[in-house]
This record gives structure tokens, sequence and C-alpha cells, in this order.
């Protein structure tokens, strides 16, 4: 039997209507931030660096070159939050406050299974953060490509790294399963999000520190390094060439949707054995 039955779905969609109007809100506003920086930021850093050109002393207007990529960098870090905090309220937020209700036990018996009710309740959210990720990644991915002489390169560093990949969908959906379990622990609305959302953050900042180990650094200093490198921090001898983004992205990719699987097994073992 299908888990989304008609009248579970329109259950579904009535608990989840905030979240996802909150990541449809969120999904215009960072694709509008990123479309004023490239089409605006880029031209105003442009005339700054032009005008600085024509001086015989040294430019005080030349940070604008670090200010876009700056800019673009903390886009890309709001838009990682983002998509992680509406995750967290779906997967965590809500599903705690219909255990606390008692809304779950009585549509647990009006023929839906705990199992069936939880798949249910995880599968549309994960289907829209899917897309809403992946629109907003291409966005990005398309804002960092358009003004590569304007960006520094240090591509792997910070939440930008994830906005541009597959990686801000895994991010999601292990956000969305964490949400779940602590929901499904704590039963209760704000510290199952709030627990959740640091979750995330904890795995995000720990995979941000492994990131340059992920994959095999290549040597060289100085001027010998290819355009873009990326500089292992605290290993000056190491970096990463531009074409180690995707092993990279992937890799790290899989290792957030592997935390998402067993964070999702794990919701399921604890809805199994707390309805036995």
């Amino acid at each position: 039997m299908s888990t989304l039955t008609p009248g579970l779905t329109r259950t579904v969609l009535r608990l989840h209507r905030p979240a996802l109007a909150a990541l449809t809100g969120f999904t215009l506003l960072a694709i509008g931030l990123l479309v004023v920086l490239v089409e605006f930021g880029a031209d105003r850093a442009r005339a700054d660096l032009r005008d600085c050109a024509s001086l015989d002393s040294v430019c005080p207007a030349g940070h604008y070159l670090v200010d876009y990529s700056y800019l673009l960098d903390r886009i890309g870090g709001l838009t990682a939050l983002g998509v992680w905090a509406v995750a967290a309220w779906a997967g965590g937020a809500l599903i705690a406050r219909e255990l606390e209700s008692g809304t779950a036990q009585l549509a647990w018996t009006q023929g839906t299974t705990p199992g069936r009710w939880l798949a249910a309740t995880l599968t549309l959210p994960a289907l829209a953060l899917t897309t809403g990720a992946a629109v907003v990644a291409a966005v990005f991915r398309w804002a960092w490509n358009s003004h590569q002489d304007l960006m520094y390169d240090e591509w792997g560093a910070g939440a930008a790294f994830v906005a541009r990949g597959p990686a801000l969908i895994g991010y999601a959906l292990c956000a969305l399963a964490l949400g779940a379990l602590t929901g499904l622990l704590v039963r209760r609305q704000l510290p199952a999000l709030g627990l959740s959302l640091a979750l995330a953050i904890v795995i995000g900042q720990l995979l941000e520190k492994l990131r340059p180990y992920l994959w095999p650094t290549l040597h060289g200093t100085g001027q010998g390094l290819p355009p873009h490198a990326w500089e292992v921090p605290g290993r000056h001898t190491a970096y990463h060439p531009a074409s180690h983004f995707w092993p990279i992205q992937l890799l790290e990719t899989g290792i957030v949707l592997a935390a998402a699987a067993l964070a999702t097994a794990a919701a399921f073992t604890v809805l199994r054995r707390r309805t036995a």
C-alpha cells in the first residue's frame, strides 16, 4: 500500500504548510540577493578598480574586490543556515508538536500505522527541500561563476562551498532527519528545533574543518600555483586546484547523506519501540 494516501497527504500538507511557505520565501530571497549582487555589485567593484588604476598612490577603494567575494560568501552562509533551519523546523518542531498535542496518536487510530505516518511526514518536506535547495544551488553556482576575476581563491572555505553544489541538498535532508529524531526523542517543539539545528551546524562545522583532507592535495608554492588554487590552512605547500571542487563536493555530500540515512533509521527505530 502506498505511504502517501490522499487523506494522509492532505494532513501532511496542512502540517507542513508554514514550513513550505517559509522555504519558498527564503528561496526567493536568496535568489533575489544573488541576482542583485551579480548584476550590480560586480559593476560597482569593477568601476572602483578602474578608478583606482588611474591613481599613483595605493587605492583605498581596492577593498571592493574583497567585499564582492565576502558578500557572496555571506549569502552562501545565509543560504545554508536558512535551509538547515527550515529543515530542522519541518523535521523537529512539527513532528514534536504532533506528538505533544496527540494529533499523531489520533492518526494512528484511523488506519495509519506509526511507520507510515512518519514516512509520509518526512517524504513531502524531503521532496520540497530537495527542489528548493537544488534551485538555490544552481543560482548560486551561476553567481559564483559569473565574475571569477573578482573572487579570491579560498573556494573551499566557508558555507559558500556547500551552497553551490549538491551538498546543500545533503545538509537539508540531514537536518530534516535529525529534526525527526530529536522530535521523537524530546517531543517538545522548541527544544527539538534548537537541538536539531545545533546538531546540523556542528556537523557542518566539523566537515568544514575536515574538507581540505577529503581529497589528496598537490604541493607547490608561490607563483607555481595554478589559478584559483585553494591552499590548505596551516599547510602552505599543500593546495587543491579548482578541479578538485567536484570530488570534494561529492564526498562531503555522501557523508551528510549517510548521516541523514542513519538519523532516519534511528528515528524509525525510536518510533517503533515507543509504539510497540
